[in-house]
C-alpha cells in the first residue's frame, strides 16, 4: 500500500539520475520552457525572413541574368545584320565604282584624242622665302 504524499512531497521533481545529459533545463524549471519555445519561434521566424530576402535576391538575380542574356542575344543578331549589310553596300559599292570606271572609258570627254595633247605633270618643289619687306619670293 502506498502512502499518499504530503502537499510538501508533491513540489518535488522527480529526476531520473540514469542519464543526466538529456536533462533540459525546462525539465528542472518548468516556467522556463514557454520563454525558451517563444525563443525557438523568433529564431525560426528570423531565419525563414532571411531566406525568403535571400530567396528574392536569387530570384531578382536571376531574372537580371536572363535580361541581360537577352539583350546580348539582340545586340548579337544586329552586329550581324549590320555586317550583313555592310558586305552588302561593299558589292555594290564595287559594281558602281566598275560600272563608272566604264562609263569614263567609254565617254570621249574622259577620253584624249591626240597623243600630243597629253601632258605629263611633274612635280617640283619650290622654296620659298620671305623677303624682309614681307613678300614672298620664290626660288
Amino acid at each position: 500500500m502506498e502512502e499518499p504524499l504530503d502537499e510538501e512531497d508533491s513540489t518535488f521533481i522527480n529526476i531520473s539520475l540514469a542519464d543526466d545529459s538529456e536533462l533540459l533545463p525546462e525539465d528542472l524549471n518548468p516556467g522556463v520552457e514557454s520563454s525558451h519555445s517563444t525563443m525557438m519561434n523568433a529564431d525560426m521566424d528570423a531565419v525563414e525572413a532571411e531566406n525568403q530576402v535571400e530567396l528574392e535576391e536569387k530570384t531578382r538575380l536571376i531574372n537580371q541574368v536572363l535580361e541581360l542574356q537577352h539583350t546580348l542575344e539582340d545586340l548579337s543578331a544586329r552586329v550581324d545584320a549590320v555586317k550583313e549589310e555592310n558586305l552588302k553596300l561593299k558589292s555594290e559599292n564595287q559594281v558602281l565604282g566598275q560600272y563608272i570606271e566604264n562609263l569614263m572609258s567609254a565617254s570621249s570627254v574622259f577620253q584624249t584624242t591626240d597623243t600630243k595633247s597629253k601632258r605629263k605633270f611633274s612635280v617640283t618643289p619650290l622654296t620659298d622665302s620671305i623677303s624682309s619687306r614681307g613678300q614672298l619670293k620664290r626660288n
